[in-house]
């Protein structure tokens, strides 16, 4: 699924081959990573009482993750008679010998039902088009295709359409939706914006004055990282939005205007110079890069080292921020409420709706939407905390820089029901609330795991944090909680994980990390039994 979210909307294995060319290595880490996911593969079939693999199922590898000891993590999505099917992805663990060490996945039976539909495929786009809550706040809206899927993401699979339309959201950010359409009665099963939004908000604006990485062009500057980051660059988007084929096909889409200088720097601190916002976004997906590489030994938002880069100055009084698979885009906020989005965190947590996408691959809406949104929220204020920037110290409000008149942001992680709106306690509700608010669940979790129970300072910033059950945690640090976290995401959880799966995933990373019988791992536990999770 090619993840489109908003603000509010791997580790890489190393091998020396001493006495080889770089063809022959290539050759041969190649073949090592094939052979790798061919007997992945195999394990999956061979273990149908725990995978589901059933008569018609194919897998296709997408991603392998190799840890020191040589225990391999192998990403599988599967297929059910060519079609592919949502929802039904795992993870193969497989010890350096090739023995099976089990799999991660949420599909829960094996998969038998016919693959002709009842309903055409012009029926189900009429569907997805039709009024409703979802459809009348798009404008503009158009079907981009469809296509057949097993629809896996529920407790009973069925066949459904897949519709993808286009068009506007009320707000001016694009929309790209995805209807799923019982292809056997013609019922909408669920939606899923993948263009999603928070309304909300780098010499910059926020950040001070910053090091960053520029090009020479001839006689100008351009705004570019030059040869490290995977080149990620800045274009101003000159207020400006995407036209309708972009919003429905997702190309096409306007790239803006490279920012360049005659010297090399960039920005005045002041709006009224249009770099300055472009020196935020780009310090910003700067830190996010670093603090992936290393935190996690991630190279880059899509594990590969290939880079992505920034629009800002995007529409007009425009308050939002989106990541729609390949770059970000910063609106400029209404100057009176919000300024520019293009704060630490926000790149932060948009950013990391690319590594999400790029993983997990969490559904964007239920309880795996919830997860979607914490992991942002979650490795967004880790960047914050990892660029430790005198102008904006890290704590765990978010979007605090932007909010011009209370400076409190839009939601906080020690607290989330503060806001009147989010949740800090899972209740069988929780799948049914915007996944900007059922975030809070993941959120308050990973607080209490990091800084514990209670009131304290952190940065000047008074948090004060409750637990649903009464109890008292004591946090293990932000450090071993990212880690904690991270090997969840990218090892064991799957596109529809959900809160209580995400206890498991959890707790089996403190346990590779740490331990059965560390403080981390009953500290993982802890917590979530704190926000109601068992």
């Amino acid at each position: 699924m090619r993840s489109s979210v908003t603000l509010f909307g791997t580790a890489i294995l190393a091998v020396a081959f001493a006495g080889l060319g770089t063809t022959q290595a290539q050759a041969a880490d190649s073949a090592g990573s094939s052979s790798r996911t061919d007997r992945a593969i195999a394990g999956a079939k061979s273990h149908p009482a725990v995978t589901h693999f059933g008569s018609s199922q194919g897998f296709k590898a997408v991603g392998t993750i190799v840890d020191p000891d040589g225990t391999t993590h192998v990403r599988l999505h599967r297929t059910y008679r060519g079609l592919d099917v949502v929802g039904g992805d795992l993870v193969v663990h497989e010890s350096k010998s090739g023995a099976w060490k089990g799999s991660s996945q949420t599909l829960a039976k094996t998969l038998d039902l016919a693959v002709a539909p009842a309903v055409t495929s012009s029926v189900a786009k009429a569907k997805a088009l039709a009024p409703s809550a979802v459809t009348r706040k798009i404008t503009d809206a158009r079907v981009d295709g469809s296509s057949l899927v097993v629809d896996a993401s529920g407790a009973t699979p069925r066949l459904a359409w897949k519709v993808l339309s286009g068009g506007m959201q009320a707000n001016g950010t694009p929309s790209r939706l995805a209807t799923y359409v019982d292809a056997k009665t013609g019922a909408v099963i669920r939606t899923e914006q993948e263009i999603e939004n928070v309304d909300g908000t780098g010499n910059t604006l926020w950040n001070g004055t910053v090091p960053l990485s520029v090009t020479k062009s001839g006689s100008t500057y351009q705004l570019k990282n030059d040869g490290v980051r995977g080149n990620t660059y800045t274009t101003d988007m000159n207020n400006t939005e995407d036209s309708t084929l972009c919003q429905i096909f997702g190309s096409g889409c306007k790239a803006g205007t490279l920012i360049t200088s005659t010297t090399t720097t960039f920005g005045n601190g002041q709006n009224s110079n249009r770099a300055t916002a472009g020196a935020d976004a780009q310090y910003g997906s700067n830190e996010t890069w670093d603090y992936y590489k290393a935190t996690f030994g991630r190279n880059g938002i899509f594990g590969t080292g290939k880079g992505s880069y920034n629009r800002v100055h995007y529409g007009k009084n425009y308050v939002n921020a989106f990541w729609d698979g390949t770059k970000m885009t910063y609106g400029d906020g209404d100057g009176t409420s919000y300024g520019p989005l293009v704060s630490l965190d926000v790149a932060g947590h948009e950013m990391s709706h690319g590594v999400t996408e790029n993983t997990a691959g969490l559904t964007y809406s239920g309880e795996s939407g919830g997860l979607n949104e914490a992991t942002s929220d979650i490795f967004g204020t880790m960047v914050e905390f990892y660029a430790n920037n005198a102008k904006d110290p890290g704590d765990y409000l978010i979007g605090e820089q932007f909010d011009l008149k209370k400076h409190l942001g839009l939601r906080r992680m020690d607290n989330p029901a503060s806001d009147g709106s989010s949740l800090g306690c899972w209740s069988s509700n929780a799948k049914n609330v915007d996944v900007h608010y059922s975030s809070g669940i993941g959120n308050h979790f990973f607080y209490l795991l990091a800084e514990g129970s209670g009131a304290k300072t952190i940065n000047g910033v008074a948090h004060n944090s409750p637990t649903c059950n009464g109890s008292t945690v004591t946090g293990i640090g932000r450090a071993a909680a990212q880690k904690i976290w991270y090997r969840a995401l990218t090892v064991y959880m799957t596109s529809n994980t959900n809160y209580k799966a995400a206890r498991t995933a959890t707790l089996n990373a403190a346990k590779d990390l740490y331990g059965a019988s560390s403080t981390q791992y009953t500290t993982v536990a802890a917590a979530w039994s704190a926000v109601s999770v068992s």
